[in-house]
């Protein structure tokens, strides 16, 4: 065991083309580390419908060079089978550590197998890519990023010719490719051969997200943005200036790329003390709202002024917003979320005789909505803009938002006076979540089994009306890994992160509101409940 581990990490290193991953490997063998050496040839990252996304170092398990010649490759002789002998790949990519080499090798692999390839100028938000796809007519795309995750991590996101990222059997079948190669030798990597674009591709986006406004609408909305280390700035100040807004103040700490993330923990406005600075620049200034984009931009996040000082809004109050302001626009076509978002998005739809559809989490199916008009997910992406990109975007979500408070400003009314509007309106719909961040994913595995064999009858003192478990699809879903329980007036929907090791548990209470006298004491029986279902459900599942 121990001479294969050794075979195993010297046969890696004579193939790997990075100068930092061979040294940290050699340095490893040096040291005779099996502990290390065996957690990083323990496997391989796998390759699924989120592509591949990992901690950057040496070896089969990590994110490296070596893993993503494989998948380039892989992803060669999948388009190549389906149709694409010539076809175009774009590829975009974040700020993160070794993000601009992963997308060179990507370019030298697409043009190695007789592909054509596109490469972006420079570190672009995301929603750019996913709009190159279809504006440029290409086969796929390739974006390198690991979204808000930690530092170390990197990771490989696949998009197919309609603009959406892939589902299965797509992932697998790229996967089984992947699986295939058995020597990067065997991988051409020429040194030239593709296309840098130029801007007119960032161009071409920045003119599609003056459809995303109503034509004359107020523009008068002071923000504060914080693009939290990552690329968002310079598109989200093209994208205000075009548009007309008051130019947005920066939170001037987290404006520029910094791939090591130095004033955050983790660069995701949902995670506690990451908006700490933005909130100090707003008591600042006094704008009206806050914004901020996670590091590759594809979200975006709201803060408010409340009366003692600034909130985050939830990704579920942010989707009902938009979807109110858009109906009140006279928007048609259908409403979408996943369904771990808020069931008051259905609501709306209904009141304005929409059609509505309930889709597994990710953009990968949201975005396959037919005939989707708006899309949102809880964890704050937003698709204001389906027929220009079929993802979610944090430029033009941001726009969007930006517009609803300058119209409501207008009217001498905020974001909060249209929540509790829409409360009265619909019922108030509170929703949290309980998310565990593990060491070990078999906590998750053992915490969703014993969910399986012993479901709660009861939780927070509200009965189980409904327990489903996904794993075997329901008549509209296709299968996957949750667990759903309907109670009296109120929802949990439990399932594993596709992308990063946590358990996440969706909680939704819905409160009856006669009137706007109504709300405080429904949000405090609201509050009590989701801190009961927290609790009940903690216990239910061991965690």
């Amino acid at each position: 065991m121990h001479d294969d581990l050794i075979a195993q990490a010297k046969t890696w290193l004579a193939e790997d083309p990075d100068p930092d991953t061979r040294d940290e490997l050699a340095k490893l063998l040096e040291a005779g580390d099996l502990t290390d050496l065996a957690d990083r040839f323990d496997g391989t990252l796998q390759f699924g419908t989120a592509g591949l996304r990992g901690e950057l170092g040496a070896g089969p398990n990590r994110m490296n060079r070596a893993v993503v010649i494989r998948a380039a490759a892989g992803l060669a002789a999948y388009l190549k089978k389906h149709g694409h002998p010539d076809g175009l790949v774009v590829i975009g990519y974040d700020a993160r550590h070794k993000s601009a080499d992963f997308a060179r090798d990507t370019a030298a692999v697409m043009t190695g197998a007789g592909l054509r390839a596109a490469v972006l100028p420079r570190p672009l938000p995301t929603p750019v890519l996913a709009f190159a796809i279809r504006h440029l007519g290409a086969a796929a795309g390739v974006e390198v990023t690991a979204s808000h995750n930690p530092p170390r991590d990197n990771g490989y996101k696949v998009y197919l010719g309609d603009g959406s990222q892939i589902v299965p059997p797509a992932d697998a079948e790229i996967a089984a490719e992947i699986q295939a190669i058995t020597s990067l030798h065997s991988v051409p990597r020429p040194d030239t051969g593709w296309q840098t674009l130029d801007d007119s591709v960032l161009n071409a986006y920045l003119t599609r997200t003056d459809a995303v406004l109503a034509p004359g609408s107020p523009r008068t909305a002071h923000t504060v943005y914080t693009a939290m280390h990552g690329v968002g700035k310079d598109t989200l100040l093209a994208a205000f200036a075009r548009a007309g807004f008051p130019e947005p103040t920066l939170v001037a700490e987290q404006a520029d790329p910094d791939p090591d993330f130095p004033t955050v923990a983790f660069p995701n406005p949902e995670e506690p003390g990451a908006m700490d600075l933005a909130f100090a620049k707003a008591r600042e200034t006094t704008p009206d709202l806050v914004i901020a984009n996670d590091p590759d931009a594809d979200r975006c996040a709201v803060a408010v002024r409340t009366d003692t000082d600034w909130r985050m809004l939830r990704g579920d109050e942010v989707g009902a917003l938009l979807a109110a302001h858009l109906v009140r626009r006279g928007a048609r076509g259908t409403f979408a979320e996943s369904i771990v978002s808020s069931s008051l998005l259905g609501r709306i739809a209904e009141k304005a005789k929409l059609p509505y559809e309930e889709t597994l989490t990710g953009f990968k199916w949201i975005a396959r909505v037919e005939g989707l008009r708006y899309g949102y997910e809880e964890a704050l992406g937003y698709c204001v803009d389906p027929d220009g990109v079929r993802d979610k975007d944090g430029i033009t979500a941001a726009l969007l938002v930006t517009e609803l408070a300058s119209q409501l400003k207008e009217e001498g009314r905020t974001l909060l006076d249209l929540l509790d509007d829409l409360a009265v309106e619909h019922g108030l719909h509170a929703t949290d979540q309980l998310s565990v961040r593990v060491q070990d994913l078999s906590v998750i595995a053992t915490a969703m089994s014993r969910l399986r064999e012993h479901p709660p009858t009861r939780l927070a003192g509200l009965t189980v009306t409904k327990a489903e478990d996904l794993t075997r699809g329901t008549a509209t879903l296709p299968p996957t890994d949750g667990l759903r329980y309907t109670l009296t007036g109120a929802r949990v929907v439990v399932r594993p992160s596709g992308t990063e090791p946590k358990l996440k548990c969706y909680l939704e209470v819905v409160i009856p509101v006669e009137n706007h006298a109504d709300l405080d004491p429904a949000r405090t029986k609201a509050s009590e409940l989701l801190t009961a279902l927290k609790q009940d459900l903690s216990e239910a599942a061991g965690i």
